[in-house]
């Protein structure tokens, strides 16, 4: 059997490709008739083979149009590159037994990227009816109408599996969908993500200091998809990357700066760290920059190396949760709330751009003295598989696992 699994993978946000790899291994798992296909929504083909170099440029001067300008310029560059991936998904979705669309921050309307994209697989869904799951979705709390209706061609799909990952989504499905279908919430499969890594956890040594990992966004990623004003959203500038930095190592931690992938956050780390070099002598060792993860291996290598986290991005926290890896979450849009709520860590959220560094520094080492609690751990990375594990059997029916149950 093959399923085709649509997301996007190869993003230079590893985030994405973390969880694109936990959906394949866990599909797989313990089931070797199943063939599993990711097939990025972009187009790429392999991580480090899109444009992200020339993506921040791109998004300034979207910022500058006013939206109908920026939906007509997306939907005019995109729609030339579907047409040239059509045939490719068509083929692909022909050729399977079943398809899913998820993990991941899909539906969303960013100026009708992703519901052009979505719309598109949707499509050829319907025209080869073949089994459809949304898995574990987030979704956007405000849609174009044009994006609603290229969402809504899921209607005409034959939807046995249909669910998103926090409350947030799920009400904001409800708002787009108040007739239905109804979606359930399930666990983020990134919490997977030790079933494909081989790395282990350093643990904390006597005598050595211990290490604080600051995971770094530009600050033009997080306004163009926020939903809060710039302005509520913490650590949006040099200046509180310094300072707190600047007293983490005065309590002796060590300090590495280090990003998802995506390019332009690994130059704002880059001016982090030289803005700290140029206010204060630096000890041999104590404030690195690591090296941009190409692969989502190289970014669970670097959260290995710490022992609590800070950041924006939702899949590091949810990469260090599964990692049993404290942290500390930087609020900008619902998602990352939403997962904290979800693991019981509301008090290591910061919602708060009023919060000071100070503050920050003490609940990084709060973070770091409490730990994760292992039984929750137990119970909620458990509670992932269970609900993949559910997606596929909706996937490939009863009668067929049972025929093939080891």
């Amino acid at each position: 059997m093959k399923i085709v699994v649509f997301n996007v993978k190869y993003s230079e946000n590893l985030g994405d490709g973390l969880l694109a790899q936990c959906v394949e291994t866990a599909l797989r798992n313990r089931a070797d008739h199943i063939e599993v296909e990711t097939v990025d929504l972009a187009g790429r083909q392999d991580f480090g083979t899109g444009r992200g170099g020339q993506r921040r440029y791109a998004l300034k001067l979207l910022q500058r149009l006013p939206v109908f300008a920026r939906q007509r310029l997306v939907r005019f560059m995109l729609e030339r590159k579907l047409r040239k991936l059509h045939d490719q998904w068509d083929a692909k979705i022909a050729a399977a037994d079943a398809v899913v669309i998820g993990g991941g921050n899909l539906f969303q309307d960013d100026d009708l990227n992703f519901p052009l994209k979505v719309g598109q697989v949707l499509d050829c869904v319907c025209r080869h009816n073949r089994p459809l799951a949304i898995y574990a979705v987030g979704v956007s709390e405000r849609w174009s109408k044009k994006a609603y209706d290229l969402f809504a061609r899921l209607k005409q799909a034959q939807l046995v599996h249909l669910s998103v990952r926090d409350g947030f989504a799920q009400d904001n499905w409800r708002e787009h969908f108040p007739e239905g279908p109804a979606a359930k919430i399930v666990r983020d499969p990134g919490l997977l993500v030790q079933a494909f890594s081989g790395h282990e956890r350093r643990m904390p040594s006597q005598g050595l200091q211990p290490t604080v990992g600051l995971c770094v966004t530009d600050p033009m990623i997080l306004q163009r998809h926020a939903s809060r004003n710039m302005s509520k959203i913490p650590f949006c500038n040099i200046g509180d990357y310094r300072d707190l930095i600047g007293l983490l190592l005065d309590d002796g931690y060590r300090v590495i700066l280090f990003c998802n992938g995506a390019k332009e956050d690994q130059v704002f780390a880059e001016q982090i760290r030289n803005s700290v070099s140029m206010h204060r002598v630096i000890a041999a060792g104590m404030l690195d920059l690591a090296e941009r993860p190409r692969v989502p291996d190289d970014l669970v290598r670097i959260l290995h190396s710490t022992d609590v986290i800070l950041a924006h991005r939702l899949h590091a926290c949810i990469a260090a949760y599964a990692l049993r890896i404290p942290h500390v979450g930087l609020g900008w849009d619902g998602k990352v709330e939403g997962f904290f709520n979800s693991v019981g860590r509301e008090a290591y959220f910061v919602g708060n751009a009023a919060l000071f560094p100070p503050h920050i520094a003490w609940l990084l080492k709060a973070a770091e003295s409490e730990g994760i609690e292992s039984n929750r751990h137990r119970t909620t990375v458990a509670e992932a598989e269970a609900g993949i594990m559910n997606m596929r059997r909706h996937l490939i029916g009863d009668d067929l696992q049972a025929m093939h149950k080891v």
